[in-house]
């Protein structure tokens, strides 16, 4: 045996100063105090909140009762963001988050939140924010949508749609003969069509048709001669689309679009 051999025989077996310094702490850098560690932690996960914020899910409220009954007032929900990357474009069904395309939120729907830590939270993704619109798209580019058929249902391109599965429909505000229902009403207005929808634009409605200022009622009938009110939402003002109802706990959900608009034909 070495000298070697027999100095590494008793470095390894020896329990005595051989041994303990080899267990002798490196000289590297010393480890961050606590709080600075809790800090460099915060201030990733906030940039990570960011990041998802921006770019795959965020957190928003029903600010009114527009989409009832399957969206209630206050309902906290996820938008996610990646099923428009790439071109990808709201198709029929959707409901959609998007920005106020002009004059369509009143001052109570935009007000902030005046606790600065909830503003800090909506700011970075995490709590839920407003000053938003949700809807559900009911035309894309080149659609032509109308009021009703003798059964209270919207036609999309002449196609009747079936909505009763989630919408709740109005009592009156179709042509007279239909039964009892009208999932297109507009006050003191029987029957309205509107012009292709153009490009890059949506025609959106809520669910809950009597009780929601939608693309709808923003739309210009005949019977007005003085009109300036845009009825289209551009498809560049949409966040996102509804993903998950997550509050009331209750209510825990995953949204779906229906199959309602699967026969409507392209023009």
């Amino acid at each position: 045996m070495t000298y070697e051999d027999r100095d590494l025989t008793t470095a390894e077996t020896d329990g005595g100063s051989r041994s303990s310094v080899s267990r002798r702490p490196s000289r590297g850098r010393a480890a961050l105090p606590v709080w600075q560690e809790t800090l460099l932690l915060l201030a990733g996960a906030l940039v990570l909140a960011i990041v998802i914020k921006a770019l795959f899910v965020q957190a928003f409220y029903i600010p009114s009762e527009s989409m009832e009954p399957g969206l209630v007032k206050n309902d906290r929900i996820l938008v996610e963001k990646p099923s428009y990357w790439f071109g990808g474009t709201p198709a029929r069904g959707d409901v959609v988050v998007f920005k106020d395309p002009g004059g369509w939120l009143g001052p109570e729907d935009v007000s902030q939140a005046s606790n600065p830590v909830t503003q800090l939270l909506t700011k970075v993704g995490l709590y839920p924010s407003g000053g938003h619109l949700v809807k559900r798209v009911i035309g894309v580019p080149g659609d032509v949508v109308e009021c009703c058929d003798k059964q209270g249902r919207l036609l999309v391109n002449g196609k009747a749609v079936d909505e009763s599965a989630y919408a709740r429909p109005g009592g009156n505000g179709c042509d007279p003969g239909t039964a009892g229902v009208c999932y297109g009403p507009m006050p003191g207005v029987k029957h309205w069509k509107t012009p292709p929808v153009p490009r890059g634009m949506l025609f959106v409605m809520g669910d809950n048709r009597a009780h929601s200022a939608d693309s709808s009622y923003h739309l210009c009938t005949a019977a007005e001669t003085d009109c300036s009110d845009s009825p289209w939402v551009a498809s560049d003002l949409v966040v996102g689309k509804v993903m998950a109802v997550v509050w009331p706990a209750s209510k825990f959900r995953i949204e779906h679009a229906p199959d309602s608009f699967d026969e409507v034909p392209s023009r």
